[in-house]
């Protein structure tokens, strides 16, 4: 029964990721009315909603390790609050290099007062669809980390995806801890697409 409930679980997200994904590139004139249900079907079919990425760095240690490390990453192509949740480990666009991505830990999200430790700095209030993210490692400096301390809040819009799964090692691997609503969300996902073979395969250390 467990793994049906995970089969019709799946299948809900990746119906919700394929029909989010086709409206939104029906939205920016890439997909003709035509082509939409089309679309949706060959996502719902053949495509997946994770894909595996690389990083390495001591930012997010120690849920990461220092070197390489393989992502298994729940797509979102369309990011609110609705699908992130502050404590969710997320892939997102670097604010200053919009070809290159950060895996970063979301701190706060629209509407909180984000105080600085700093008294000179004025508190404010993170805007509508503005979030505020972290690196993990507790032994960096503010200046080192490069996060939201340095280059300050960042558009959901810029999120890619939630990390799910981290291979660290070839034998220090698992789920990567997010919110608690986001780790049940994603269950079903590793239930079914999840491939330590495939993972470890792709992995470089």
């Amino acid at each position: 029964m467990a793994y049906i409930s995970n089969w019709v679980r799946y299948m809900a997200h990746k119906l919700e990721y394929s029909l989010t994904l086709s409206l939104k590139n029906h939205t920016q004139g890439r997909v003709i009315d035509q082509e939409v249900i089309g679309v949706v079907m060959k996502n719902l079919l053949y495509g997946r909603i994770t894909y595996l990425h690389s990083i390495k760095g001591e930012g997010m240690a120690p849920t990461m390790g220092p070197h390489d490390n393989t992502l298994l990453v729940r797509k979102l192509p369309d990011v609110d609050t609705r699908y992130v949740s502050v404590g969710d480990v997320v892939v997102l666009k670097d604010p200053n290099e919009t070809h290159k991505y950060l895996v970063r830990r979301l701190a706060a999200l629209e509407g909180s007062e984000m105080v600085s430790s700093d008294e000179k700095d004025e508190p404010f209030l993170l805007k509508k669809d503005q979030c505020w993210v972290v690196a993990e490692n507790k032994d960096m400096k503010s200046k080192e980390a490069y996060d939201s301390r340095s280059f300050g809040p960042v558009s959901l819009a810029d999120i890619v995806g939630r990390a799910i799964y981290c291979m660290r090692t070839a034998v220090d691997h698992g789920p990567v801890s997010n919110s608690e609503f986001s780790m049940q969300e994603d269950s079903p996902i590793l239930a079914v697409e999840l491939d330590v073979d495939e993972l470890a395969k792709d992995h470089k250390a």
